[in-house]
């Protein structure tokens, strides 16, 4: 069954790849950010095939193809990021200052390849066709997508995404079992002192020095309070304190992200990033409070959907490529938590570009790339869960 649709499908999704280009320079062309993407959205919908298209998450939508039953969910990204362009491509960024700078333009474009191929011959099951918005801001549209119930009302039984990723050589495919993105999380440390004259510092509990004892202490919370064999980052970003040079201010703020490819490593660093803050404000006389916002979890691709797509992709003309696993994050992972899923990593440069760069720009060629990706990870789980 899987043979026979693979082939129909692979060449009526590159009949298609001509009107996909076109599609992600127009997309390209007119970025809109995390919370405001229903242009992008319009846009895409209007290229897809006839189906019932449902909004959802307020500035995306979900569009059933291939008629009832059991479906298989294929995910796009809307959002694109607030970075000036400095690619040259003639159908640059038309928006001064937002850019497709993550390779979202080309996911869509693959993905309406991908559905209007599916709608044009058919498939093994109905496709679920996810525009999600805010991957890159909080609140995650994923996980307003799974909070909403859709997928549970349109029976999907497995979700599939793709992302294109420079690191990797054009042509291969990282299609990687378990934990592939880190889970993160964002953090404020505000110390709370007794403001005072710079010239009397021991009637006062400097809260600036209190801080930089934390920051160094809670480096050591990876070096030296984590297994070495496990993958966790701990990053302090911003620091703030005072507004006059002879003035030690009351509060001094720390902020940074935390991020983890596993659960229980997350869970004990919360515990302790909070406990040595604590201690450490204690020592200096102070006192320190810490926030969390929890961000995407570990993302963790299903192992038997990751061994079933494997097969698929040399077929489709795409090597296999190492295990790839990041400390980076993707809101992804929601789905991940809620229903058997996976994420697909698509090269485009091998190293050469990176994400998020004012220049990255992969070559229309790739949206051939992730499309059959997606193909082969729609089929798998079709087969498997359908």
């Amino acid at each position: 069954m899987t043979g026979s649709h693979l082939s129909t499908l692979a060449a009526a999704l590159d009949e298609e790849l001509p009107a996909a280009a076109a599609l992600r320079h127009r997309v390209h062309a007119r970025p809109c950010l995390s919370g405001a993407e229903a242009a992008t959205r319009d846009l895409v919908l209007a290229a897809l095939p006839a189906g019932s298209t449902t909004k959802v998450a307020d500035t995306g939508a979900v569009v059933r193809i291939g008629g009832p039953g059991p479906a298989i969910a294929v995910r796009a990204e809307l959002d694109a990021l607030a970075v000036q362009e400095k690619t040259g491509a003639p159908w640059t960024s038309e928006h001064p200052g937002l850019m497709h700078a993550c390779g979202h333009d080309v996911h869509l474009a693959a993905l309406t390849a991908l559905a209007r191929a599916i709608g044009q011959k058919g498939g093994p099951a109905p496709l679920l066709a996810v525009l999600q918005p805010r991957e890159e801001t909080y609140p995650s549209g994923a996980q307003d997508v799974v909070e909403d119930g859709i997928l549970d009302r349109e029976r999907c039984r497995a979700v599939i995404g793709a992302h294109v990723q420079p690191l990797l050589p054009a042509g291969t495919v990282a299609c990687t079992p378990g934990g592939v993105n880190a889970s993160s999380d964002e953090f404020r440390v505000t110390v709370h002192g007794r403001s005072g004259h710079a010239a009397y510092p021991h009637l006062t509990r400097d809260p600036v020095v209190t801080l930089a004892h934390i920051v160094v202490a809670l480096q050591s919370l990876v070096s030296r309070g984590t297994d070495p064999m496990s993958h966790v980052v701990l990053s302090i970003s911003t620091l703030a304190a005072g507004t006059a040079a002879n003035v030690i201010p009351g509060t001094a703020e720390a902020r940074g992200t935390l991020r983890a490819l596993g659960n229980r490593e997350r869970e004990t660093l919360h515990a302790r990033l909070a406990e040595v803050a604590g201690l450490v404000a204690q020592a200096h006389g102070c006192t320190a409070q810490v926030d969390i916002t929890r961000g995407e979890p570990v993302l963790d691709n299903d192992p038997a959907l990751t061994a079933a797509t494997r097969p698929l992709l040399g077929p489709l003309g795409l090597r296999v490529g190492d295990d790839l696993r990041s400390a980076g994050s993707d809101d992804f992972s929601f789905f991940c938590a809620q229903l058997p899923s996976l994420m697909l990593f698509v090269g485009t440069h091998g190293g050469t570009e990176q994400l998020h760069s004012p220049t990255f720009l992969p070559p229309d060629d790739r949206i051939r790339d992730v499309a059959h990706a997606l193909l082969a990870g729609y089929l798998a789980a079709a087969e498997l869960h359908t």
